[in-house]
């Protein structure tokens, strides 16, 4: 058992994030944009984040800052206008609350086809709080996990935390969980997420995965779980009241014979550095996990090759994997946040060529678009014309997996939707509305930019 000190979380949500002393040194002006911006995306920070990971001197320059604070620019000018217009009117708090989650819907709530494509269907009904886009994989929502410690300002499924019932994706219970997983058994993968499903307590996380080492579910290999607790709130791990008992637990899951993955979320080389998270990473390695590492490549936070192959490095000097550098989403503060692929590529390849080969495992860049994980493998002139050489690391159909295809190279293009068939061609799976390898008793749809 570890004995040390017991921090007690203390988050603050956005709306009284300009009033946080570590605010009032910066002008008026940046703090009134703080409460305008946090009126329309979802802001908080806890002690942590404030006292750990920010450098004070450097705000609002500072990439951990930059993760966490509004920014006016998260909005479009006409946005930001209409909000604080909205801000100063007298108009009755119903009457502002409905025209702000109408603004909010400009900001894209749910790319890639969250909602209309990957909730799978069980007895002809929707199975609220799951996702089953590729065919070995199940997203699980665990409603009591629908937040954070604190909140990434680029997050894709910032959705989840406004308090609009129908953009939340969240299952009220294991149940249906288990249910439709009994009866799926191509399901080798089953990924908790969120939100955090580290937020819960974990007699509370125990309820969704314990049944999991029933014979009903042996097809189910590995356990994944999404979380930025390691660079949030890495006490979860440590010295939180019930740190142990999460540790025994999930011994207890690798003793058992399936995989504990813990897919963790760092940003930025500063998230770990802390006493903190390097005993919490040293433990969840102890009790057999297996810990991996994805975060998109942003602009103000890591969209430099020094920023990505310092984390690398110290990320497997620790024991964790690099596995992801993604591309931000096109959604909420993407325009803040979002550069174009072909800079992100060269930050990728650049990190890539100055770090060892074992500390070469992250693939990128990579973006999750509605037909599937789409990775850039390289920048060619083919035929006489200049490409994006990509291909399908997942897709809805599992033939299109590993398949290369070529995107005409465009200097403005930043997410997937702005790229264009090279060649004159059309993409290859236009043609295939019916998706042969799409997962069983899920929503189809045809894969088309």
């Amino acid at each position: 058992m570890l004995t040390t000190e017991r921090p007690k979380l203390k988050a603050t949500p956005g709306p009284r994030l300009s009033r946080l002393p570590h605010i009032q040194h910066l002008d008026a002006d940046t703090r009134h944009e703080i409460d305008v911006v946090s009126a329309i995306l979802p802001f908080k920070v806890n002690n942590y984040v404030l006292d750990e990971l920010i450098d004070w001197d450097r705000a609002p320059d500072d990439p951990i800052y930059r993760l966490t604070f509004p920014h006016r620019d998260m909005l479009s000018p006409e946005l930001f206008d209409g909000v604080a217009a909205l801000l100063r009117s007298d108009l009755a708090r119903p009457e502002r609350t409905a025209e702000i989650a109408r603004l909010r819907m400009q900001l894209n709530p749910h790319p890639g086809d969250q909602l209309q494509a990957n909730v799978p269907q069980m007895d002809d009904e929707p199975v609220n709080g799951l996702q089953h886009k590729y065919r070995e994989t199940v997203l699980v929502f665990p409603g009591q996990g629908q937040t954070c410690h604190s909140y990434c300002g680029y997050c894709f499924r910032w959705a989840q935390f406004i308090g609009i019932a129908d953009l939340k994706q969240a299952t009220p219970g294991p149940d249906p969980a288990l249910g439709y997983l009994r009866n799926h058994r191509e399901v080798s993968d089953v990924l908790f997420t969120g939100g955090d499903p580290m937020i819960m307590s974990t007699e509370r996380l125990k309820e969704y995965v314990e049944p999991l080492l029933d014979w009903p579910y042996d097809h189910v290999r590995n356990l994944r779980f999404g979380t930025k607790a390691l660079g949030y709130w890495p006490y979860r791990f440590t010295t939180d009241t019930d740190a142990d008992e999460l540790l025994r637990f999930i011994e207890r899951l690798s003793d058992s014979g399936k995989q504990v993955a813990i897919m963790t979320h760092f940003s930025h080389p500063r998230e770990l550095d802390t006493t903190a998270v390097r005993t919490a990473i040293r433990r969840l390695r102890d009790a057999g996990a297996i810990l991996r590492a994805q975060a998109p490549i942003v602009r103000h936070v890591n969209d430099d090759a020094e920023t990505w192959a310092s984390m690398w490095r110290t990320m497997t000097h620790l024991g964790i994997s690099p596995y992801y550098m993604f591309v931000e989403r096109d959604t909420g503060a993407s325009n803040y946040f979002e550069l174009p692929l072909h800079n992100a590529y060269q930050v990728y390849r650049d990190a890539l060529s100055s770090v060892s080969g074992l500390e070469r495992t992250a693939r990128g860049p990579v973006m999750s678009a509605s037909p599937g994980k789409v990775i850039i493998d390289g920048i060619a002139d083919v035929a006489g014309e200049r490409v994006f050489c990509c291909r399908f690391l997942q897709a809805r159909d599992p033939n299109w997996v590993g398949r290369p295809f070529f995107a005409a190279f465009d200097e403005q293009a930043v997410w997937f939707d702005d790229l264009r068939p090279a060649f004159g061609q059309n993409w290859f799976w236009d043609s295939n509305s019916n998706i042969d390898g799409h997962p069983a008793g899920t929503t189809q749809t045809a894969c088309v930019i």
